[in-house]
C-alpha cells in the first residue's frame, strides 16, 4: 500500500509492482494524481548539493529522469540547460568551492566561473557583489506532472493499482505490526503501507504512534508574461544568499524564493505582501531586467521540511511494515525515481542496495547524527 500520488508514491508504485511485490495499491485523497507539491513544484534537477548522500540520491536518479522516456516509452519534457549558483559573499563563497570540490571528486560535472563568465551563462544577471559561481552543466528541468502520470501509468501496466478520491485516515498498526489503514471509505488490510504523503506525512505518521521531524513550509511561485532580455536558456539561475531562483518558463520566467521569517503551515494560497515586497524587489536587484515583464500567474506549494534538510527512507524503528518517504526539503521530485526503486529493495529484498540510505534514518533525530544540507533552494 502507498499512501500519496505525488511523483515519489507514484515511482513506489511502479518499482514495487515491477520488484514483484504481490499487489500493490497506491491512494490518492485528490481526484487526480501530482496536485500537491509534485504539481506545483519547479521541475529542478541537479547534482550541486553539498552532501554526498544528497549526490549519491542524484547521481543515481538523474539517469533515470533524462531516460525515463526511452526506458518507459513515455513523453518527458527534460532540458539540461544547467543549474548556475551564483555567490556574493567571501564566506559563502568559500562554502561552495569546498562542495564544488566534493563533487567533483564523486564524479559530479561542475564549472567553477568568475562572475563574467556567470554573466555570460546568465545573460541580464546583475553582478553587483558577485564573488563567483557554480554551474552544473549536466543539471536541469524536467515535467513533474510527466514524471507522476509517466510513472503511474507504467506501474498500472506492471500490475499496480492506482485509486484518486481516496482519502487515507490513519495507518493501522496492532503490536508493532502495520494491518492496514483506514480510508473515508472504509478499511484496507495491508502488511505494508508506505508513507508518501509529502507535507501531510507527519500527520499520517502521528496516526501510526510515529513522530515526524517535518514541517510544511509554504514558497511562493511567481510566473511572468514575454519580455524583452527574458533568457534563451532554460538555465536555472539561484542567488545563493537569498535562494532566489529563476528559469525560463515559456516567453517570459519561473521565479520564486524562501521567506527570511518562514513558519510551519498548510496555508497555499498566494502570499501577495511577500511577493510585493521581498521576492519581486529581489527579482529586480538579481535580474534587472525583469523590470519590463508583468504578471500572469502565482501560486504557493509546500516544502516538506526536515531539520537537516535531508529526507527520512526506511522503515519506521520499532514497527514492522511501516515505510517512510518523507522530508525531501525541496528535492522531492528529482529525487522521486530512484526513491521508488530504493522502497522497493528495502520492502521486497530487504536492503537498498542501489544508494545507502542506511544514514537517512528516523533514527538519526533521536541519535543526532545529523549531517546538514546547505544548498537548499
Amino acid at each position: 500500500m502507498v499512501v500519496g500520488g505525488g511523483a515519489v508514491g507514484a515511482s513506489a508504485a511502479y518499482h514495487l509492482a515491477a520488484a514483484g511485490a504481490g499487489r500493490v495499491v497506491l491512494l490518492e485523497r485528490a481526484a487526480s494524481l501530482g496536485t500537491g507539491s509534485t504539481g506545483r513544484c519547479a521541475g529542478g534537477f541537479r547534482q550541486q548539493f553539498s552532501s554526498r548522500i544528497n549526490i549519491e540520491l542524484s547521481k543515481a536518479s538523474v539517469p533515470m529522469i533524462l531516460g525515463f522516456s526511452e526506458e518507459h516509452g513515455v513523453p518527458l519534457d527534460v532540458v539540461q540547460d544547467g543549474y548556475l549558483f551564483v555567490v556574493r559573499s567571501e564566506a559563502l563563497w568559500r562554502r561552495f568551492l569546498a562542495a564544488a570540490d566534493v563533487q567533483r571528486s564523486m564524479g559530479v560535472a561542475v564549472e567553477v566561473l568568475t562572475p563574467e563568465e556567470a554573466a555570460a551563462a546568465a545573460p541580464g544577471i546583475s553582478l553587483d557583489g558577485v564573488t563567483g559561481a557554480t554551474l552544473g552543466p549536466q543539471d536541469g528541468i524536467a515535467d513533474p506532472s510527466g514524471l507522476t502520470f509517466g510513472y503511474a501509468k507504467a506501474a498500472r501496466r506492471a500490475g499496480a493499482e492506482v485509486r484518486v478520491g481516496v482519502e487515507v485516515r490513519a495507518v493501522e498498526v496492532r503490536e508493532g505490526v502495520v494491518t492496514g489503514v483506514m480510508t473515508g471509505q472504509g478499511r484496507i488490510e495491508a502488511p505494508v503501507v508506505v508513507n508518501a504523503g509529502g507535507p501531510w506525512a507527519g500527520l499520517l505518521a502521528a496516526t501510526a504512534g510515529v513522530t515526524l521531524p517535518l514541517d510544511p513550509i509554504p514558497r511562493q511561485v511567481v510566473v511572468t508574461g514575454p519580455f524583452e532580455g527574458a533568457p534563451a536558456r532554460r538555465t536555472l539561475v539561484i542567488d545563493a544568499e537569498s535562494s532566489f531562483y529563476f528559469h525560463r518558463e515559456g516567453a517570459g520566467v519561473l521565479m520564486g524564493m524562501g521567506g527570511r521569517d518562514e513558519r510551519p503551515s498548510f496555508d497555499t494560497s498566494v502570499d501577495e505582501a511577500f511577493v510585493a515586497e521581498e521576492l519581486l524587489p529581489t527579482a529586480l536587484r538579481v535580474f534587472p531586467p525583469v523590470e519590463r515583464a508583468s504578471v500572469v500567474h502565482q501560486w504557493c506549494g509546500l516544502y516538506e521540511m526536515t531539520p537537516d534538510r535531508h529526507p527520512v527512507i526506511g522503515e519506521a524503528p520499532g514497527m514492522s511494515g511501516f515505510y517512510l518517504a518523507n522530508g525531501f526539503s525541496g528535492h522531492g521530485f528529482q529525487h522521486a525515481p530512484v526513491v521508488g526503486k530504493l522502497l522497493a529493495e528495502l520492502i521486497v529484498d530487504g536492503a537498498a542496495t542501489t544508494v545507502d540510505v542506511s544514514a537517512l534514518g528516523l533514527a538519526r533525530f533521536l541519535s543526532g547524527d545529523l549531517v546538514v544540507e546547505a544548498h537548499v533552494v
